[in-house]
């Protein structure tokens, strides 16, 4: 074999193992992306997630602040009405639903604190625990 020849078939067994080792990086860089790919995924799986999750506190929070305006509404009505100034009622919204306890002068005294909190926009119920004074 002469030198060119001999150094023309190393030349293509180099060319042929640089070939052969791009092929097997094209696999490593595929699995890479693969691997890239899967971590997006999960990653949007995961923003998805806390997206939901900050939804659900969003409308709890939302729930508490529209139960704590209820009860703020009703307590001053009640504070303001002149019937029931001297009334000790206690006044609980949990989930729209009122409660109310406490004792008052008459009947007429807690027919006046269910107007008051039917009429309170967002009420869903009202469960009355109120007593008439010596009753």
């Amino acid at each position: 074999m002469s030198l060119s020849h001999r150094n023309f078939c190393i030349a293509i067994v180099l060319s042929l193992f640089l070939a052969l080792a791009g092929c097997e990086q094209n696999g490593t860089a595929e699995k890479a992306g693969e691997k890239v790919d899967q971590a997006v995924e999960k990653a949007g799986e995961k923003i998805e997630s806390a997206k939901q999750a900050i939804g659900d506190k969003a409308e709890q929070t939302g729930e508490f602040m529209n139960d704590a305006a209820i009860t703020a509404k009703i307590k001053a009505d009640i504070l303001s009405d002149p019937l029931l100034k001297s009334s000790q009622i206690n006044v609980i919204t949990t989930n729209g639903v009122v409660s109310l306890n406490g004792v008052v002068d008459s009947q007429q005294s807690i027919d006046r604190v269910m107007q008051i909190a039917q009429s309170i926009k967002d009420v869903k119920s009202i469960e009355n625990d109120l007593t008439v004074k010596g009753s």
